[in-house]
């Protein structure tokens, strides 16, 4: 079953990518009493997520904030080392990683993709949703190939 607006999300275990090496967390934790910009992409350094995707919500982090986000995190079926290093390259302070490296809360979202296609195996689905106290608000899943909903002017748009 695929999470809709107004479902909780599942409690599942994430690895937070820090400078301090990776950081198990549960999401019910993660996202408890605060309102979180969450993106998914379907691999680091992958060219639409590393040229369009992760530099839209660098660039218009302040202004999420702005409109009440408390944190911006990125998820992706990647171990912590390779989301930490994502960040390095080209993202900012402002995003946090949350490497879904077995894909199991994608799993548990119903937001998988196949990408054997393209030698990716089971990833998740491009996706951005807005968590407030670990409820879904607002959801916006990307049709395949598709960049637009998930994108962070699009979830601007929805504050």
């Amino acid at each position: 079953m695929t999470i809709k607006v107004g479902d909780k999300l599942p409690d599942v275990k994430l690895v937070r990518a820090t400078d301090n090496g990776p950081e198990a967390v549960q999401s019910a934790d993660y996202f408890a009493g605060r309102k979180v910009a969450l993106f998914s992409v379907p691999g680091a350094f992958t060219p639409t997520c590393s040229a369009r995707h992760l530099p839209g919500y660098v660039e218009k982090a302040a202004e999420l904030k702005a409109k009440g986000i408390d944190e911006i995190a990125a998820t992706a079926v990647n171990d912590a080392f390779v989301m930490g290093a994502w960040n390095k390259s080209a993202g900012s302070e402002d995003i946090t990683m949350l490497a879904d490296g077995n894909g199991e809360f994608a799993e548990a979202l119903g937001l998988t993709m196949d990408g054997s296609g393209f030698g990716l195996g089971k990833r998740g689905q491009r996706f951005s949703m807005i968590v407030d106290d670990g409820t879904v608000t607002q959801l916006n899943v990307e049709q395949p190939g598709d960049f637009s909903v998930s994108s962070a002017e699009h979830m601007l748009g929805q504050l």
